[in-house]
């Protein structure tokens, strides 16, 4: 799992029909050899803008959807509370 800070939403009008329904984040990872690195993860728990969340990648992330056949490579399965520091 990768901790990361919501930056914003990001807004597809259109895509794949397996993308339906799914709301989308871009995400600034925090700390390691990746920091400030951005990325689009799916989000699965209602994340806000601002927000430190925990970023699940990989195929993992595809079975937080229960569906394997979505393009999904990162999703949001976390959000970390604000007395946690990095």
């Amino acid at each position: 799992m990768i901790a990361a800070k919501v930056i914003d939403n990001i807004w597809a009008t259109r895509k794949a029909d397996s993308l339906r329904g799914l709301k989308f984040m871009l995400v600034e990872v925090l700390g390691g050899i990746d920091a400030g690195r951005s990325m689009i993860a799916a989000d699965t728990i209602g994340a806000g803008i601002g927000e430190r969340v925990l970023v699940c990648t990989g195929s993992s992330a595809r079975k937080m959807l229960d569906r394997d056949d979505v393009p999904i490579d990162a999703v949001i399965v976390g959000i970390i509370d604000e007395d946690c520091t990095f």
